[in-house]
């Protein structure tokens, strides 16, 4: 058997030693599915108020698409200062500083008068959002042996669960109180049920909150590289799949609106894409854990591209419909299948650092994906050109990760089939 991940709690910590795959590392993962799906809202609110703020501000979309880019940025950033909090101080100390920044955040937002100042709240909100992604996702890898890839894929699933609950609540908030008091409101829920959640989780790990990697077992596989040059391999293929991923995510609602549907059609295109992305990302944990990360990841590229290209020759409301459906199906899996390769192929006591790195590049991806997407829609009055430029960026992610598989393959023949891949 592989030797468990945690070193053995000290006398008189708690009850009893925690074991990886145990009944209480299920729980702990439930609870950190419910703090990533309420804490995700950020990162789909602003998707459904684009619209509705361009209107307020009398601004392009470019412009107002910057307080996605922005908000990315800050939860990229974040999720390297947060990783580097939890190898240190442990993930509560990390969950309590995001869910101060998330309320402040969401009621300045709401407070806003310019512009600059919506953009400035949604930068903060990313900061306050990316404690519930990549730590969030390292910790629970340090949970499970047996089941780390569907255990890391299951706390991933909470962003995904929040783009489907949060879209329509937001969109109902808009029209009944005005983006402004949803925003405040959004914040005031965030306090409150994630303060709850984080405590229940303190008790659930007792003195267990700082991680010992003196008993963790070594990487399982070997690609001949540095950490370094693969952090930054995993990095360039993250913010090349990402970029691509952005233009449905971040511009189908405004999409929809252009084309005459209405925003809430688009609102219900996301929550279906969301929803669908949750089953990619469970099978995509469980695939993983029969085939490894990068075969995973590298079948999740494919297939994202192959939906991206359906954008371009179909936009009835129909086919729109399906086309999200089939998107969020497809790429769902791929952003939880870097944790998984880091976990894989890297060092367990800097897994919640290096997770965030390669985290920040895939959402500077996002973020770039998002603004570009919309400075292209300015440009040209169509999203034609923005759904090209999404397909050409997955071809570069494709070809990263494909050169990755073929290393890998060869280092396993080269090390015998003792080694495990």
């Amino acid at each position: 058997m592989v030797p468990p991940v945690h070193a053995p709690n000290h006398s008189g910590q708690t009850p009893e030693t925690f074991s990886p795959d145990s009944r209480q590392a299920w729980m702990r993962l439930a609870i950190a599915l419910l703090i990533g799906s309420i804490g995700g809202v950020g990162m789909w609110a602003i998707v459904v108020m684009i619209p509705a703020v361009q209107t307020e501000f009398a601004a392009t979309r470019g412009a107002v698409s910057l307080a996605f880019t922005l908000m990315m940025f800050g939860f990229g950033l974040g999720g390297v200062i947060a990783g580097k909090i939890t190898d240190r101080f442990g993930i509560v100390w990390a969950m309590a500083i995001s869910i101060a920044f998330l309320g402040v955040a969401n009621v300045l937002a709401g407070l806003s008068t310019q512009l600059w100042q919506f953009v400035a709240a949604y930068f903060l909100i990313g900061l306050g959002t990316s404690a519930t992604f990549a730590p969030l996702m390292a910790e629970a890898s340090h949970w499970f042996e047996r089941y780390r890839g569907l255990a890391v894929t299951i706390v991933a699933s909470g962003n995904y669960v929040a783009g489907t609950m949060w879209p329509p609540m937001v969109n109902w908030g808009m029209q009944t109180i005005g983006w402004r008091y949803t925003h405040i409101g959004i914040g005031l829920v965030c306090v409150s049920l994630m303060t709850i959640l984080v405590l229940v989780l303190r008790t659930q790990m007792g003195d267990d909150k700082v991680r010992n990697h003196a008993n963790a077992p070594p990487p399982r596989v070997d690609l001949k590289l540095s950490t370094n040059t693969l952090t930054v391999l995993l990095s360039i293929a993250s913010i090349s799949c990402c970029v691509a991923m952005a233009m449905p995510q971040v511009h189908i609602v405004a999409y929809c609106g252009d084309l005459g549907y209405g925003v809430a059609r688009g609102a219900e295109m996301l929550s279906l894409m969301m929803a669908c992305g949750i089953v990619s990302r469970i099978g995509s944990g469980f695939l993983a854990d029969k085939i490894g990360g990068i075969p995973t990841l590298l079948i999740g590229a494919l297939a994202q591209g192959f939906a991206l290209v359906f954008y371009l020759f179909f936009d009835s409301l129909a086919s729109l419909y399906l086309i999200s459906a089939m998107f969020g199906l497809f790429q769902g899996g791929i952003v939880p299948s870097y944790a998984i390769i880091v976990r894989e192929a890297m060092p367990a006591s800097q897994a919640a650092t290096r997770v965030g790195i390669v985290i920040f590049a895939s959402v500077f991806g996002m973020s770039f994906g998002g603004w570009v997407s919309g400075m292209i829609f300015d440009a040209t009055g169509s999203y034609a050109a923005a759904f090209a430029n999404g397909v050409a960026w997955n071809a570069l992610n494709i070809g990263i990760v494909l050169t990755l598989l073929i290393r890998s393959r060869m280092n396993a023949v080269r090390t015998g089939p003792g080694f495990a891949t």
